[in-house]
């Protein structure tokens, strides 16, 4: 991904914003020497510090001369990541109380050539409410890209994107973003207020709830998908609302014969669990089964986490046999340690059995 905002990008954003100002972009042009070797981050840094040092001194000038470059519909693509940083610095930097608006109606602008989600948190940190006024009128916005933006551009936890404390702070000032949206005709933005609803689970937990609550009384076709997205940390973290609403009551089950095999596995590797659940009440039961595997951390230490297994509808008195191969390998975002492991199930919340494996490293 660090090759999306290479020098050849960079020329063309610059022949493109040159014919449509007739300026020379000149830092734009020695920026585009040296993001050779950046990380992608960096690189968008690096490029909007240029631009604003191309663009005109005010930010009404340089709205006007990137609006006359949306007219070119190759004004599109990664680099328009940096343009738009780049006019969010013009607008909270202006002396101009309009400009602070018309920067966030600019982004929504941009968005449709790529999303300006990362722009808008500094107009978010600098004035919450007044920024989400503006955003809110997004929620109705013909193109789909825009709406998805009053919701991904809003999370409290964007992945990339600085954290606005203050959207934290106040966990119920979004809500009203997603109740406009949970609806919407476009999956992708669905998807994003399921995202969003999710990140909920980190900080307010009892309002992701009550809010998954309040849609799930009066659904439509799509209602079930998002609350269920939107409940995903909650699941494997074993709420009982949580799973209550998706249908996952107690259950009288008894589950037995739980192994993994092989007892000794030297990485890159896996495991096979098994094991067999009964439905012992009078009733018949849904299931929803994770299990937890316990990672030997590098101090010696168990640190569990939860994977995704299966659902299943048992009748009364009947057993099912289930098993799950899990792979065993050396990633960035998990380092394994040798030693010994440990794995149990959670189902509907509640945690059963206990097996052991070693790991070689």
């Amino acid at each position: 991904m660090d090759e999306l905002i290479d020098a050849e990008a960079l020329a063309g954003l610059r022949r493109r914003l040159t014919e449509a100002s007739g300026r020379g972009f000149d830092e734009l042009g020695r920026a585009a020497t040296r993001v050779d070797g950046m990380k992608l981050r960096s690189r968008v840094d690096v490029v909007a510090a240029a631009l604003v040092d191309d663009l005109p001194d005010t930010y009404g000038d340089a709205a006007a001369l990137v609006r006359s470059a949306l007219d070119d519909p190759d004004f599109a693509g990664w680099t328009i990541w940096p343009v738009g940083e780049a006019m969010a610095r013009l607008a909270l930097a202006s002396d101009r109380a309009d400009d602070f608006d018309d920067g966030l109606v600019l982004l929504a602008d941009l968005t449709p050539r790529l999303s300006s989600e990362f722009a808008i948190r500094g107009f978010l940190a600098r004035d919450l409410d007044r920024s989400l006024d503006v955003i809110a009128t997004w929620t109705d916005h013909p193109d789909p890209h825009v709406r998805r933006l009053a919701s991904e551009g809003t999370r409290p936890y964007l992945p990339w994107a600085v954290r606005v404390k203050a959207i934290i702070d106040r966990p119920d000032c979004t809500i009203r973003l997603l109740d406009a949206l949970y609806r919407d005709d476009d999956e992708v933005v669905r998807r994003s207020v399921a995202n969003h609803l999710n990140d909920l689970s980190r900080h307010a937990p009892d309002l992701l709830i009550e809010t998954a609550t309040r849609w799930c009384s009066n659904p439509d076709v799509t209602t079930d998908r998002v609350v269920r997205q939107g409940l995903r940390t909650l699941v494997k973290r074993g709420d009982h609302r949580a799973l209550a609403l998706l249908g996952f009551g107690p259950a009288a089950i008894e589950v037995g014969d739980l192994r993994v095999s092989p007892p000794h596995v030297f990485l890159p590797g896996e495991v096979e669990l098994s094991f067999a659940v009964t439905n012992v009440g009078d009733a018949a039961t849904e299931l929803a089964i994770d299990y937890v595997i316990h990672f030997r951390k590098k101090n010696g230490s168990l640190a569990p986490k939860v994977f995704k297994l299966a659902t299943r509808r048992l009748a009364v008195g009947e057993t099912a046999t289930i098993s799950k191969r899990h792979a065993l390998r050396q990633m960035t975002t998990r380092v394994h340690h040798a030693g010994r492991h440990e794995l149990e199930l959670q189902i509907n919340g509640e945690r059963y059995g206990r097996a052991e494996f070693d790991v070689t490293v």
